[in-house]
């Protein structure tokens, strides 16, 4: 069951992304090793301010098991501007109708099914494949562009997720190689997908569908203090990236102040 959190929706659910955050961490960090940067458990980066597109898979229970983000290439994106020696010297890819799918990943410790089982993770990495291609289909992108390793390669390859092309070269990126795929977001590789996984119907949650499933497990949420009230107002008063960017990293390094103040006094 997929939700798409965007900058129009993403004040009703903040809760889930601080839970797709906390995923984020566990797979990059944790388990793959990643040099990401993670404060208060949430993986974060300078992309997750520029308003992205969220492609979140939620269980029977409201939890978070799979997520990819989805950035417009027109502006800053990862290839550009974090992998440009993939390019090997050429521009960056530059277009509306192109867009970056980045930080996808699974949560393999709740996900345990195996085969087209709704709680395997390939039915769940199929899932979020599907969302993301119908949610960027219907805006009128026409191709997605993925950073991606060799082990990936390989886990599309085998679900009818095949890249159609690649750009720039193979390179190493320390402790794996990373290369650029390329992939239509057409009716014929949606289907191709959807016939691996076995996924029929409609795959999206409404807002208030999801709403309700979060709610099952939802636990009331901690008074905030006036500091944090402040520093989310500034977020959400932040006009563009740059002003965003900065409160949220004010946020930060408040709440790290804070919680080394609390540990020394205990």
């Amino acid at each position: 069951m997929i939700i798409v959190l965007d900058a129009l929706n993403r004040d009703r659910f903040g809760d889930l992304e601080q839970e797709m955050f906390r995923l984020r961490a566990r797979v990059f960090q944790d388990r793959l090793g990643w040099d990401v940067t993670v404060r208060d458990g949430l993986e974060m980066d300078a992309f997750d301010a520029l308003d992205p597109a969220h492609v979140i898979s939620l269980d029977e229970s409201g939890h978070v098991v799979g997520c990819m983000r989805l950035l417009q290439t027109t502006g800053p994106h990862m290839l550009a501007d974090v992998f440009a020696e993939i390019l090997g010297g050429e521009p960056p890819l530059r277009s509306p109708h192109i867009w970056e799918a980045t930080r996808f990943c699974v949560d393999t410790e709740r996900l345990s099914g195996t085969g087209r089982a709704r709680n395997s993770i390939s039915y769940v990495t199929s899932e979020v494949m599907v969302g993301a291609f119908e949610y960027g289909r219907d805006a009128g992108v026409t191709d997605a562009v993925a950073v991606i390793d060799p082990v990936m390669n390989r886990v599309m390859n085998r679900s009818g997720n095949a890249p159609y092309d690649y750009i720039g070269k193979t390179v190493d990126m320390g402790k794996v190689n990373a290369l650029a795929a390329l992939l239509d977001c057409s009716d014929e590789r949606i289907d191709r997908i959807r016939a691996f996984a076995g996924i029929e119907g409609d795959v999206f949650l409404s807002e208030d569908e999801a709403l309700d499933l979060i709610s099952t497990h939802a636990a009331p949420p901690p008074e905030k203090s006036a500091l944090e009230i402040y520093c989310d107002e500034q977020i959400a008063a932040a006009t563009n990236a740059k002003e965003r960017v900065a409160a949220l990293k004010l946020k930060a390094a408040l709440t790290d102040k804070i919680r080394s103040h609390s540990q020394v006094g205990a």
